[in-house]
């Protein structure tokens, strides 16, 4: 309560500092702002990278997921041979093994004919592949020969083949020298390899994807009995397949993937890297406004350390710009990341979302960047000596 007290008499001297040049002071925010929206934008691109690339793993409704050894991705799964999934049902405590095919496919925007990038999925219509009711409800339409569910939140201009589609109407455009059919929607996301999705049976997969052979599987989907161990289970599968294959649980096959992106794909080195940036250049432009600051007012400090202030009060002052600095810095920057948030949501067709734990997180490093900054720039204030001014 004395110290509450303490500070409500106390005069703002920092903001008085700050007020005292209007020029750099928005220079100071608007250097902040800037930083600011650099790292909201370097983590929400991100975390849209980590989420479009495991929304189909994180869907996947499966209890044991196997996949090549040689896989490093979602998109670069690569493929086993199918003779695994057989070897797999010999296995006591295993009750099913799906094969499921994925491949990219360019195929014709039905509403303008301009050629895209569609990641095409393959799956056995009697046995769900996907936790995606809107999918699961549609299986018997891709039992059909060239039917395929188009991905409704694919990124582009397709706002009239959906309301076809709504409506029951026949659409129908080309994947290479195929004439397909839109039977149905659904909605996931684009991702950055594929503009969408289309799901299909495997059969049509196959149809759709010529020099695709039928005994060469992208992931393995493995049902255990309810009664099951799964742990088990799961090393004897590893000790009866060979080593080309791996034998994961779902949740370890989506921590694979996200280890691919944020380890080793270059993509999300970049985006750290470009975070990394932001903070150097919100230190860097921080410092050199305190800096100045503190330069220009080396008189006055010297005058209070004449007075009988230490210096704890003097480093006070400072660290009170810095405070105030990385919230007016901070304000601007959230609400303009916002909005772009929101624009390069439209434009992409990526999960781009503003979470308050990021919200938060940008604002620590905010007051650690203005702090830090401070921090350095108080090294001057030894150079305040009232013998200078006496």
């Amino acid at each position: 309560m004395h110290l509450w007290k303490t500070l409500q008499q106390r005069t703002s001297l920092g903001l008085l500092q700050l007020k005292h040049d209007p020029i750099r002071l928005l220079t100071a925010i608007a250097g902040i702002t800037f930083a600011d929206i650099l790292i909201f934008m370097q983590l929400g691109f991100a975390d849209a990278l980590y989420k479009s690339n495991t929304q189909y793993p994180r869907a996947l409704q499966t209890d044991l997921v196997l996949i090549s050894s040689e896989a490093k991705n979602f998109g670069q799964l690569s493929s086993f041979t199918r003779r695994r999934l057989y070897q797999a049902l010999d296995v006591p405590g295993v009750v099913a093994a799906d094969a499921l095919y994925l491949g990219s496919v360019t195929w014709r925007n039905p509403q303008t004919d301009k050629e895209a990038s569609m990641l095409l999925i393959g799956q056995n219509p009697e046995r769900p592949a996907f936790e995606l009711p809107v999918v699961n409800e549609q299986l018997d339409t891709v039992l059909l020969p060239d039917t395929v569910l188009f991905d409704r939140a694919a990124r582009g201009d397709y706002s009239q083949v959906i309301d076809q589609v709504e409506l029951g109407d026949r659409v129908t455009t080309e994947i290479g020298l195929r004439t397909i059919t839109v039977g149905g929607l659904f909605e996931v996301g684009a991702s950055f390899g594929d503009d969408g999705a289309l799901i299909t049976s495997n059969q049509n997969f196959l149809l759709l994807s010529p020099r695709r052979e039928a005994g060469a599987v992208s992931i393995g989907l493995i049902d255990l009995a309810p009664d099951a161990d799964w742990e088990a289970t799961q090393g004897a599968l590893r000790d009866r397949l060979p080593d080309d294959v791996y034998v994961l649980t779902h949740e370890e096959y989506v921590d694979f993937e996200l280890n691919d992106i944020q380890g080793e794909s270059p993509i999300g080195v970049v985006f750290g890297l470009g975070s990394a940036m932001g903070f150097i250049v919100g230190v860097v432009i921080v410092y050199q406004v305190l800096s100045t600051d503190v330069n220009s007012h080396l008189g006055e400090y010297a005058t209070f350390r004449a007075m009988g202030y230490r210096n704890s009060y003097l480093l006070g002052i400072v660290f009170e710009e810095a405070l105030i600095l990385s919230i007016l810095g901070f304000v601007p920057g959230l609400v303009v990341s916002l909005g772009i948030y929101q624009l390069a949501s439209i434009a992409t067709a990526l999960p781009m979302v503003m979470t308050v734990g990021r919200a938060a997180g940008v604002f620590v490093l905010t007051f650690v960047m203005c702090g830090g900054s401070g921090a350095i720039a108080t090294r001057r204030l030894q150079a305040a000596d009232p013998a200078d001014i006496f």
